[in-house]
């Protein structure tokens, strides 16, 4: 199934989408509280966007109560590997190194972090050993 545009959100719909993986299902004034000190918006501002993101099938919306409560539609690996792949293929032409090196030149990496990118980076050679095809002697 194509991607439909839409289905991409903006910089403010991914801040409430993060209020949505964090807290989980959620009201209005849930999410509206959760966004204080972030971003300041209003009630009313957080419903229009949380409309607009049901009608782009970014959140789900259970009306089955009094107040309606929101859920995130995708979660949040499934959407980071979507935006990434989607950075990728535009801003690097499909160059995984080009994103690495540019995303650990752009900012610098806390100790923790490299030793996780280390690791991934050593379970992803293993991976590769194990399916590579030996040469016949």
């Amino acid at each position: 199934m194509p991607e439909n545009a839409s289905q991409k959100p903006t910089p403010s719909e991914l801040v409430i989408l993060r209020v949505l993986w964090e807290r989980g299902p959620s009201t209005v004034r849930e999410v509206m509280d959760s966004l204080t000190g972030e971003r300041d918006m209003g009630y009313t501002t957080v419903l229009k966007f949380l409309q607009i993101m049901l009608e782009k099938k970014l959140v789900a919306r259970d009306d089955s109560g009094k107040t309606h409560v929101y859920t995130a539609a995708t979660p949040a690996e499934k959407m980071q590997r979507r935006l990434v792949g989607d950075l990728l293929d535009k801003v690097f032409s499909g160059s995984v190194s080009g994103l690495v090196m540019h995303a650990l030149g752009s900012k610098k990496a806390s100790t923790e972090e490299l030793r996780e990118i280390r690791r991934m980076l050593d379970e992803l050679d293993t991976d590769k050993s194990k399916t590579k095809p030996k040469p016949k002697p």
